[in-house]
């Protein structure tokens, strides 16, 4: 059980990183280029399934929320709470 918890929380570390990172991938040196790539393997299907079901969320003029990424912490949390 501690094992799962702790792979919850790599999770959502990962995801973290990946909304911090993600817009910025051509700059990635080749060290961590490999690390990103999976973490990107691991969100991207996952966040363009939540993208279809939830839509961003407008804050203002041409600025947006990104729902799906908010939407998939809140359910590792759940899930991490839960377990």
């Amino acid at each position: 059980m501690i094992i799962f918890k702790f792979l919850l929380a790599v999770l959502i570390v990962s995801l973290f990183i990946y909304s911090k990172v993600g817009s910025f991938e051509n700059q990635i040196s080749e060290k961590y280029l490999k690390i990103f790539t999976i973490i990107k393997s691991i969100f991207k299907p996952v966040l363009n399934f939540l993208k279809t079901l939830f839509k961003p969320y407008k804050i203002g003029v041409n600025l947006f929320i990104d729902t799906s990424q908010i939407v998939l912490l809140i359910l590792l949390l759940i899930i991490i709470l839960n377990s």
